[in-house]
């Protein structure tokens, strides 16, 4: 039984979750052979104010390059 966990920001709309998770299936039942009634997907959602590189938030990241790309 394969068990995949996927991490992605949030935001996506349910419409874009289900089409991944039919090509994550079908990705395994193709490459593992894998039954399809016996895939399992995790989804973790990460609020977007939760991710942060290199000590920036994305919002502070976001509001950055609009400063940089004004003249």
């Amino acid at each position: 039984m394969p068990i995949v966990s996927i991490m992605m920001l949030e935001g996506r709309s349910l419409a874009q979750k289900k089409a991944m998770y039919k090509a994550v299936t079908d990705a395994l039942v193709e490459s593992l052979g894998a039954p399809r009634e016996s895939v399992r997907i995790i989804l973790n959602e990460t609020p977007i104010d939760h991710f942060v590189v290199g000590g920036v938030t994305r919002d502070e990241r976001d509001q950055l390059l609009a400063a940089k790309a004004k003249p």
